[in-house]
């Protein structure tokens, strides 16, 4: 069974002294506009022990200009990826980030994906690790690498033409778009060349999933708040997507938080499904 997809600060410093798990700790932090902020800030300071991964070379796969802003990485790929962090089949996980859990969210659906359960979400990130004043380093980690052998779980993904077919049927699809509402409908494109949304998404902006302290929710608040959206649409119809596959992965984590089941993710999502002109378009 997995383990809760959230640990607190407090938590993980106090599991952290243990001997009883290997624990891997892993820095997502990240800038959209600024590629090389998250290695600068890992580099002036991260959790004790961290080692750190980069959205564009660990997370994402090679863009081709028609497969969306940050592709999900190749299984082999992604299998090098966590043998080079040194995970076994014992290994606890706990990914963070500076940004509500934007880029570890990426990662912990990533990990789920390829078959491995014992990951979490560091509750609050580094904010919340620097207010627990839980150690601090800069010196970059490194653990030897495993021969760790993934198991994707190809149901959990689809891809833009199992959209597409199935764009109207409500008892079939039921798309969630985590971007703002102003991108969604349209406006204030920045990102992506074409304003608008999947038709017949629905817009659940993943920062909704947050307090303003950058914490989650209670997980009852998210699941009331979930299941308002879906509106009884049953689970196995639930689709989520977002800008390039990476938020999206906040309102999976997020549903999981609050004991929802395992949905699926249109990974390319709006940055694939626009660099086809032929593709509907909704504002």
């Amino acid at each position: 069974m997995p383990i809760a997809p959230l640990i607190s600060a407090e938590e993980l410093q106090q599991a952290l002294p243990r001997h009883d798990q290997d624990w891997l700790l892993i820095d997502c932090r990240f800038n959209l506009g600024n590629t090389a902020a998250g290695e600068t800030a890992y580099a002036q300071g991260h959790v004790a022990g961290a080692l750190y991964a980069h959205l564009d070379r660990d997370l994402s796969g090679p863009k081709t200009g028609t497969n969306g802003r940050h592709p999900l990485p190749a299984p082999e790929a992604f299998e090098h990826t966590v043998q080079s962090w040194g995970i076994q089949p014992g290994t606890r996980v706990v990914a963070y980030d500076d940004a509500g859990g934007m880029f570890a969210a990426r990662l912990w659906w990533l990990l789920r994906w390829a078959g491995f359960e014992q990951v979490q979400v560091l509750d609050g990130g580094w904010q919340a690790w620097l207010a627990a004043q839980g150690p601090v380093d800069t010196r970059a980690a490194a653990r030897p690498p495993s021969a760790f052998k993934i198991q994707p779980r190809a149901s959990w993904v689809l891809r833009a033409e199992q959209v597409l077919a199935n764009l109207g049927q409500a008892d079939r699809q039921v798309l969630i778009d985590a971007r703002a509402p102003d991108r969604f409908r349209g406006e204030n494109e920045t990102m992506d060349p074409v304003g608008g949304h999947i038709p017949g998404a629905r817009n659940r902006f993943f920062q909704l999933n947050l307090q303003p302290d950058g914490r989650f929710k209670p997980a009852d608040q998210l699941k009331a708040e979930f299941e308002a959206l879906l509106a009884a649409a049953p689970m196995d119809t639930v689709v989520h997507q977002c800008g390039s596959g990476v938020t999206a992965c906040h309102n999976l984590l997020a549903m999981a938080q609050a004991g929802l089941p395992v949905t699926r993710l249109y990974a390319g999502s709006w940055s694939e499904w626009c660099a086809d002109p032929s593709r509907p378009v909704e504002r």
